[in-house]
């Protein structure tokens, strides 16, 4: 253990957050974090029941906090469905406190990989790293939805500030549906656009963006218009300068290309099409758990998270008391990523190479042979592998970790 524990010079907001991932957080804060750092922590918790318990004004407070002090690390948390209300006797079907989150700050979510050696991407003709930027604003987390119960009919009315009105018929129901409407703004858009191309110049890799405008011919087709008058207004040249190109495909040809691709480029996304696709890749490198996430508001604030679910079934056996193998990666570096970020905005060096050192003795671990369940499946075949309890990993963890900071 060092000697003497490095001080965090700015508070870092803590969102807390449901079921395996909320066990596996505490491990992490003990064994990895807490015996190294002083720590200023602004607690937000999270927890599904505490969200109903406060009507989510918990979930608001956690966002303001960080426009307050600029960094924030988030837990995995639940999304309330009809099962989830059931099962925690909830008062209502609550939003996606991400997708809150993301409204409140606005910015641009990107997700990368986290790659070692001895795990190889499931398409083997990818040779480099496939980022995906998503969009963090508005689509289907901040909708307005109905139950039509019978006949009639459905309108999109648009009532202009100086009171003139535009309107659409949606659908003459003859029985019951459903109906649902979605917005986005130029602003944010625009900052959507202005995020990706500033990342993709300065990583110097490719950008890839994808809508489906040709069936979305005004809602798509207004995100392509804007990264199209971005890209030539702004940075054609400094494209040209770099090396690098700016692409743009309707979503399902991006699919296919991004396959068969070699990978190295950001893949631009709206948002729901972001949490798809980044679940996508992380799987094919390995892995849920193998992806890093930031979101980036435009403001400057910077919100780092895990990018996957609870892990409601190893939930299910830890509650049980039976050992799970549950892998805690994206948790460590949401924590990494942040404490580097809050590092880098304080100038306090020793904070950013306890991060480095923090990432690097968990990809030492599992390129060890030491791993969790998931990744010992997918992991090249080595007599050393062995799979370990949650707990069992991040003691490894902390154990490299520990030497490391002996040094």
């Amino acid at each position: 253990m060092a000697s003497k524990k490095i001080k965090v010079a700015t508070p870092i907001v803590e969102m807390d957050g449901d079921e395996m991932t909320r066990v596996m957080w505490a491990m992490v804060k003990d064994k990895l974090l807490l015996p190294f750092l002083d720590m200023d922590i602004h607690y937000y918790d999270l927890h599904i029941k505490n969200r109903d318990t406060t009507d989510d004004k918990v979930t608001i407070e956690a966002a303001e906090a960080t426009i307050k002090y600029g960094v924030a690390v988030k837990c995995a948390t639940i999304t309330a469905n009809a099962d989830r209300i059931r099962e925690y006797d909830l008062k209502q079907m609550w939003k996606s406190p991400n997708g809150t989150i993301r409204a409140i700050l606005g910015g641009t979510v990107f997700r990368a990989p986290i790659l070692v050696k001895n795990i190889k991407p499931l398409i083997s003709s990818w040779q480099h790293p496939i980022v995906i930027g998503r969009h963090a604003y508005g689509d289907v987390y901040d909708n307005v939805e109905m139950a039509v119960p019978g006949p009639g009919k459905a309108e999109l009315t648009f009532t202009q500030a100086d009171g003139g009105i535009e309107t659409r018929t949606i659908k003459e129901f003859t029985g019951p549906g459903v109906i649902q409407g979605i917005h986005n703004t130029d602003e944010s858009i625009r900052s959507f656009a202005r995020a990706c191309f500033t990342y993709a110049c300065e990583e110097k890799i490719d950008l890839w963006f994808s809508t489906k405008d040709t069936i979305s011919k005004t809602y798509d087709a207004r995100f392509r218009d804007i990264f199209e008058e971005e890209f030539e207004a702004n940075w054609n040249a400094k494209f040209q300068e770099a090396g690098i190109e700016y692409f743009f495909t309707l979503i399902d040809d991006a699919v296919a290309r991004v396959v068969r691709s070699q990978g190295g480029m950001l893949w631009a996304l709206k948002n729901y099409d972001g949490d798809v696709m980044s679940d996508m890749i992380a799987t094919a490198y390995g892995s849920l758990a193998m992806m890093t996430s930031v979101l980036l508001s435009p403001k400057g604030y910077y919100e780092y998270e895990a990018a996957h679910g609870t892990v409601q079934k190893h939930y299910y056996k830890h509650l049980k008391g039976e050992k799970t193998s549950t892998n805690s990666m994206a948790l460590i570096f949401a924590w990494s990523g942040g404490l580097r970020k809050r590092g880098e905005l304080d100038e306090t060096d020793d904070l950013i190479t306890f991060a480095d050192y923090l990432e690097q003795a968990a990809i030492e671990t599992i390129e060890s042979g030491t791993m969790t369940g998931d990744l010992l499946r997918v992991a090249d075949p080595d007599p050393s592998n062995h799979k370990v309890s949650t707990e069992e990993f991040i003691d490894a963890i902390a154990e490299r970790l520990s030497k490391k900071l002996e040094m």
